[in-house]
């Protein structure tokens, strides 16, 4: 698509040379004599740049940049300009100008600076569109939750999503969802255009950590050749997510409760201190308050961040989320995996609700990957689940055996052999797969009993 630039000068002289020029590197040229008749065009055809000459009759360059960024805040202008009015120049920047060039200037100068400018144009288009998918991915409406449980737990986090800086701590098992809730919380905040980093304090060595999160200057250690910028840092106005926060160092621990509550750190071998504005969640799978009773973690740090718990509660106590999960997962693999499942077969669902999924919904996202990778057809079926998800179902030995009363191993065998037999409905095929022996096997055992 080519590219549109409006040119606003009172000079028609200019306005046909700079026409020509610009045509000939494969641009759209709109020209406009004054303001008033540039903000008209303007509105009519949004150009991707505007060239806009400082001295204007009627309303001057300042005022049309002013009116064009309250159109369009992303726009990006330059403005041309005498260097006898260099300060209206200076002005212009601060509005939001992305360059000036002083007459007369050589038409390569100019090229240049839009080329620049453009790039820089497609670049904030593309953040800002990035922004606005991760938004999309995260609203609260598309976080499954049909349990009393869940539904309780995204109220209270679309509750505090608005509060700027509150200090979030979300704890639960892994695999429940920690992440995906911290995410949506940022996402539906006021820094929502801001940063989101991520940090997981279990997967970086000791050593590593401290560096990773506040930065270093040259020199600061051995191979400390160069500044780094830290997490913290590159998160400003935005959210940290400290994932796993029980596994930071009790030395790192003190530095962080200093970020809380001041905002603002030093880097290691700094000496001035880095101001910042941020608004940290955590989130652990242990029980802090263990921690704390076994020294592994600040009960200082642990009121500072506690200011709103969070506790997501594991799938297994949440069973009315599995089969909406489960069909919220059959939409995402149809679309990657390129399948056509309507569904979960009523028997295959009695499964996935009385198994007790202890990696919880990262385990039956898996599992349900698992299944649509390996079989074509239109909904998961009974035969299709993994056999250790099925087995947790088939009673366990004392359930099969008489009351007080031992029995041979042939007789428990064949007791065992009912129970599968009655679990899959009377299907020897499944049946085999799940007692690990082949069919003529299982025919044969049968025709004994």
């Amino acid at each position: 698509m080519t590219e549109s630039i409006l040119i606003i000068d009172d000079e028609v002289l200019t306005l046909n040379n700079l026409k020509r020029a610009l045509e000939k590197e494969g641009y759209e040229i709109l020209l406009a004599d004054s303001g008033e008749t540039g903000l008209k065009i303007f509105q009519e055809h949004y150009p991707n740049l505007v060239l806009v000459d400082l001295m204007l009759p009627g309303i001057d360059g300042i005022e049309v940049l002013k009116r064009i960024k309250e159109i369009d805040e992303n726009i990006v202008v330059i403005m041309i300009t005498a260097y006898e009015i260099i300060e209206k120049a200076v002005q212009s920047m601060k509005l939001g100008a992305y360059d000036y060039l002083l007459k007369p200037f050589k038409i390569t100068d100019l090229k240049i600076s839009i080329k620049r400018a453009l790039e820089l144009q497609k670049l904030r288009l593309k953040v800002t569109e990035t922004i606005e998918t991760e938004k999309g991915k995260y609203y609260f409406d598309k976080i499954v939750a049909r349990s009393k449980k869940m539904i309780e737990v995204k109220n209270i986090a679309r509750r505090i999503a608005i509060l700027d800086k509150t200090t979030v701590l979300i704890q639960g098992e892994s695999g429940v969802g920690k992440e995906l809730l911290a995410r949506a919380i940022h996402y539906n905040s006021p820094r929502a255009d801001k940063p989101f980093v991520e940090i997981n304090c279990a997967a970086i060595p000791e050593n590593l950590l401290e560096s990773e999160l506040f930065g270093y200057e040259p020199g600061a250690f051995t191979d400390a050749r160069r500044r780094k910028i830290g997490i913290l840092e590159k998160a400003d106005k935005g959210t940290v997510f400290l994932d796993e926060i029980a596994d930071m160092p009790l030395q790192l621990q003190a530095k962080i409760l200093k970020v809380l509550e001041e905002q603002s750190f030093v880097r290691l071998g700094g000496v001035n201190p880095i101001k910042v504005d941020l608004r940290i969640i955590a989130a652990t799978n242990k029980n802090l308050k263990k921690e704390i009773e076994q020294g592994n973690f600040r009960e200082d740090l642990f009121y500072r961040l506690n200011v709103v718990p969070i506790y997501v509660p594991p799938l297994r106590e949440r069973k009315d989320d599995i089969i909406p999960l489960t069909l919220n997962f059959i939409q995402e693999f149809n679309r990657e995996l390129h399948r056509s499942y309507k569904g979960i077969s009523e028997p295959a669902a009695k499964v996935f609700i009385e198994y007790d999924w202890p990696g919880n919904v990262r385990e039956l996202r898996n599992a349900v990957e698992r299944i649509m990778a390996l079989h074509i057809t239109e909904e998961i079926k009974l035969e299709h689940i993994p056999n250790e998800l099925k087995l947790s179902r088939i009673p366990i030995i004392e359930n099969i055996m008489p009351e007080n009363k031992f029995v041979t191993i042939e007789e428990l065998e064949k007791e065992y052999i009912r129970e599968v037999l009655k679990f899959t409905g009377g299907n020897k095929s499944q049946a085999a797969k799940i007692l690990g022996i082949h069919l003529t096997s299982l025919l044969r055992k049968l025709k004994e009993m």
